[in-house]
């Protein structure tokens, strides 16, 4: 290789070498916005509810005192905060078990042959556009046991026995909340799956037809669903965590009554450090959230990898 030769190729790597570090730099000057953002709003606030909740603070005055891990032992003790775990895990299954199968049901819906089906697509997910607090209030008059909607319907049809106050009474409360939030959030599910089912290519169900005239229960089940895996994995992990960390419309319904029967962690944080200003200990109950949302989403995406699926399958 003559001497010319060899300067051009170590020319041509230095110019691809300069190219690169710069498309590098490129990347990071794109990504580095978004990255500071989250460090700051979310990686730097975990640390410090985490400092914070080592204090016995007021979250107001200059007195911090430094206590230790003994907010985390007065947890570990309290028994309002183990009901508010016990809710939220309710509440986690009644989504899981309920907020995904309709919302999966009425996705199927918008592709049957039915007349104004552009209206039913704007009913179905108007829960999700109304105002969370607009619709705690209009179901604290659907629950109402003197004259609301759902005792009137009950008496019309002769069921006055089933009659209650249902977000007055310990036993229903959690129930009628968690109604009301599972009819809210089934509509958000709904366009997640639409929006995957629109994506499947039609020639999959024209050669399952052809092979063999398969039926629509089969169409859906050999096709429609193995393709949605991956959204309906990542739509379970959205609604446990949201299940997990879930605050406004128990506020709005109940405040976690009766009773605390419907506390839920975030609740229940919120009226130790805003109400009872207790930041130190509103702060561990904080970090205790951020740990039982993490370990139960490693759990479900570890167990997802496992069986050999995951969020990225094609």
């Amino acid at each position: 290789m003559s001497k010319a030769q060899e300067f051009s190729i170590n020319g041509m790597a230095r110019v691809r070498k300069r190219k690169k570090n710069k498309d590098t730099w490129a990347i990071i000057g794109f990504i580095a916005p978004a990255f500071i953002i989250y460090g700051v709003y979310v990686i730097y606030s975990i640390f410090m509810t985490f400092y914070y909740s080592t204090f016995n603070w007021t979250g107001i005055d200059a007195n911090m005192v430094f206590i230790g891990l003994e907010n985390y032992k007065q947890l570990f003790q309290d028994g309002v905060f183990w009901t508010s775990i016990q809710n939220n895990f309710l509440l986690v299954i009644a989504s899981l078990l309920t907020q995904l199968p309709v919302g999966l049901i009425m996705a199927l819906l918008l592709f049957s042959p039915i007349k104004g089906i552009r209206l039913f697509r704007s009913v179905y997910f108007m829960p999700f556009l109304m105002s969370t607090v607009a619709i705690g209030i209009l179901f604290i008059f659907i629950y109402e046991g003197n004259y609301g909607l759902l005792n009137s319907i009950l008496g019309a049809i002769g069921l006055e026995s089933l009659e209650t106050a249902w977000i007055g009474k310990e036993n229903t409360a959690i129930w009628a909340v968690i109604a009301t939030v599972c009819w809210q959030f089934a509509p958000f599910y709904m366009i997640l799956f639409r929006a995957t089912i629109v994506g499947i290519p039609e020639e999959l169900y024209e050669a399952a037809d052809i092979d063999g005239g398969a039926s629509g229960w089969q169409r859906f089940k050999n096709i429609t669903l193995p393709l949605l895996r991956p959204i309906i994995i990542t739509s379970a992990i959205l609604s446990v965590i949201g299940s997990l960390k879930y605050f406004d419309l128990i506020y709005v319904m109940t405040g976690g009554g009766p009773n605390n029967s419907t506390e839920l962690m975030a609740t229940y944080m919120y009226k130790q450090t805003f109400t009872n200003f207790n930041m130190g200990y509103g702060s561990s109950i904080s970090f205790s959230m951020f740990i039982i949302a993490f370990i139960v989403t490693a759990f479900m995406l570890l167990g997802d990898k496992s069986n050999g699926g995951g969020m990225n399958d094609d």
